[in-house]
């Protein structure tokens, strides 16, 4: 087995806060039947530390970015770990990006620094007997190590895979030796933006490769509506740039098996997990479809637009239970819109279990984002038999095939697929699935190809590891 090190700020099951976790966490095992070992490189956040039972301590060192610091490694729910615990960076209430109060952690950049310095020094200098073949970083958290490799000298080639470009980790250049950052490179053809350092930006030039989660988002992210301001060095960069789509852990994601639900292995076992999911929210059912939202409640989601479209969908018989949580003003509308509608449940917060039951009782799933990189939610909807309703962007489009014309008379029809940031499209969108849930047999057979269209990490694993090899050599 050749040796991969993975580098992000979060991993599941042990911590999540989105689906660059669940990537994060899924990957071992998919690299592993490509004939790469991984170990993962996450931050000793309390509750990874509470989980790490067997772990040995490998490394320690008096001061890292501000304090001691020791690497612990072990196997911990099916994953090779290596944690860097370091209790005055990550020891802390709050989540894992933001304080109690909702704010970045005022420190966030020698948080994930010292994660990239560290990495950069197990590249460089091994750990016990193990030297990883090559860096695989994820988002501006772990972006930090090319630059660090690059500087040191070292000669393991690195892999930055942007999951959503979105965020930058930006800094002060007055932190540029805090950072340990070489300071000839803060100018615009190293990691200066707009004044700032951007921890994006340094993996986006100093990486032997990018890549990122879907085709769609690839060529996205070299037009200035989707880069962020990154466009111009994505496409200086577009001969390394690879768009690999995302794929989902088929044995946490199985219907048939999932000890969440009532399990069930074709479209028609549905309805009891369906009239489990009313009762649970305490929804009517209006006779059509009901349809869910498991996501972060954001303008980037889109879902300011359903807000707009629920009660032309409500009127048509619709229901929609929503689970999430983001930006409060989204949070209190979707209150309210429960509040006033006997066919509409919403749930504050994040609840994995309940996510489960949700994808198993739900007709569809609602995906209307303004972008999206990729997107697991449709693919566990799709597994599950949950007709997806999505955005024609990023790896939503490369995902769902529309339920148009002539998607329909060849039988391959996987959902409903709208124009995205726009309310009538989405409006027109929920109509036609209204439309189709009243038809039994065309429904029947959308959740049948749904339940059947690949979304494991196969095909995905395998061109990261042709990838990992014309890197590593």
């Amino acid at each position: 087995m050749r040796a991969v090190l993975s580098v992000a700020s979060e991993c599941a099951p042990l911590v999540k806060t989105g689906g660059l976790a669940d990537v994060a966490g899924a990957l071992p095992a998919a690299m592993a039947g490509q004939g790469w070992r991984m170990r993962t490189l996450i931050p000793g956040y309390p509750s990874v530390m509470a989980q790490l039972d067997n772990a040995s301590v490998h490394w320690e060192a008096a001061e890292l970015f501000g304090g001691p610091a020791r690497l612990w490694g072990g196997r911990v729910a099916g994953l090779d770990l290596i944690v860097l615990d370091a209790p005055h960076l990550y020891d802390r209430d709050g989540s894992i990006y933001l304080s109690t109060q909702g704010a970045d952690w005022p420190d966030n950049p020698e948080r994930f620094a010292a994660l990239c310095w560290v990495a950069a020094m197990i590249a460089r200098d091994g750990l016990l007997d193990w030297r990883p073949e090559l860096v695989h970083c994820h988002d501006w958290q772990a972006a930090l190590t090319p630059t660090y490799l690059k500087s040191q000298g070292t000669a393991v080639p690195s892999l930055l895979t942007i999951h959503n470009v979105a965020f930058h980790g930006l800094a002060g250049p007055d932190r540029l030796f805090a950072l340990r950052l070489p300071a000839d490179r803060f100018n615009p053809d190293g990691f200066e933006f707009y004044g700032q350092i951007s921890a994006l930006k340094a993996g986006l030039m100093d990486a032997d490769a990018i890549s990122t989660v879907s085709p769609t988002y690839a060529r996205e992210l070299m037009t200035p509506d989707f880069g962020m301001g990154l466009d111009g060095v994505l496409r200086m960069r577009a001969g390394d740039l690879h768009g690999i789509l995302n794929g989902i852990d088929l044995d946490i994601w199985s219907p048939a098996t999932d000890p969440a639900i009532a399990q069930f292995s074709t479209p028609r076992g549905k309805a009891r997990a369906r009239a489990g999911l009313l009762a649970e929210f305490g929804i009517e059912d209006g006779g059509g479809p009901l349809a869910i939202v498991v996501s972060r409640l954001t303008g980037q989601k889109g879902l300011d637009l359903l807000l707009e479209a629920a009660p032309r969908f409500l009127a048509q018989g619709g229901s929609l239970a929503v689970l999430g949580s983001g930006e409060r003003w989204l949070e209190d509308r979707f209150r309210l819109l429960a509040e006033r509608e006997p066919r509409v449940g919403t749930r504050i917060g994040y609840d994995e279990p309940l996510s489960h039951r949700m994808f198993a009782g739900a007709d569809a799933v609602l995906v209307p984002s303004r972008f999206e990189p990729c997107g697991l939610t449709q693919m566990y909807g799709l597994r599950y038999g949950a007709v997806p309703l999505v955005a024609r962007t990023g790896g939503l489009a490369d995902t769902v095939i529309d339920a148009n014309e002539a998607a329909l008379r060849a039988g391959v029809a996987t959902g409903i697929v709208v124009t995205p940031g726009d309310p009538g499209a989405l409006a027109q969108g929920l109509e036609r699935l209204c439309t189709l849930h009243a038809d039994p047999v065309a429904w029947s057979r959308i959740q049948r190809n749904a339940m059947r269209h690949p979304v494991g990490w196969e095909d995905s694993a395998a061109r990261y590891a042709q990838l990992y090899a014309a890197l590593a050599g």
